[in-house]
């Protein structure tokens, strides 16, 4: 089984985390250079990571592959309060990455722009909503879940989005999480 990502993505590091004690074989792939573009190109219509090869099934997309993996490993399915909340994560991440690729294609994200104002609000909301679920105790359990909100939130300080000091249950969490299975050795910081 191979698991194909770049090493700074937080869609790619959930999976890494989750698959930690598994086998698998993790291909670092760099989207931006022809070679690799070529071969993701070639397995994965959407040109999107993370993407999972298991023999002769290729899967696309963190959620679905997730799926994929708790199927082939018996893992309990998320209820749907739990898929409410992952949707929550992948909305501050979704609008994140949008957000940092404007602003590396010399786009001045701060303007009062209709897209800018949409991904501005949708994370501040988001966060928000997340750090009252962790405040409230619902990321105690170190599953899924709670591996995309860590990888979400040591991403925004890897790529110092977002001053998450008005979020103090967010830094609280990553404190927390910090010597879970594979944490350091999937950090984006490394690569």
């Amino acid at each position: 089984m191979k698991l194909y990502g770049s090493t700074s993505s937080p869609f790619v590091r959930r999976l890494r985390l989750f698959l930690a004690e598994r086998a698998y074989e993790f291909v670092t792939l760099n989207i931006f250079e022809a070679t690799d573009r070529e071969l993701l190109t070639k397995l994965n219509p959407t040109h999107k990571i993370p993407m999972l090869q298991d023999e002769q099934q290729v899967v696309f997309d963190s959620g679905i592959i997730y799926r994929y993996l708790a199927d082939k490993f018996k893992v309990k399915p998320l209820s749907w309060q739990q898929e409410n909340t992952l949707t929550t994560i992948n909305a501050a991440n979704d609008s994140l990455v949008e957000l940092l690729l404007c602003k590396r294609s010399g786009f001045n994200v701060e303007e009062d722009k209709l897209f800018f104002k949409l991904q501005r609000d949708r994370v501040s909301a988001t966060l928000q909503v997340l750090n009252d679920k962790v405040r409230d105790g619902e990321f105690t359990e170190w599953n899924y879940l709670s591996i995309s909100l860590y990888c979400l939130v040591d991403w925004i300080l890897f790529r110092e989005l977002v001053d998450l000091n008005k979020y103090p249950s967010l830094l609280s969490f990553r404190a927390e999480n910090l010597e879970q299975a594979a944490v350091a050795v999937s950090d984006p910081r490394l690569g």
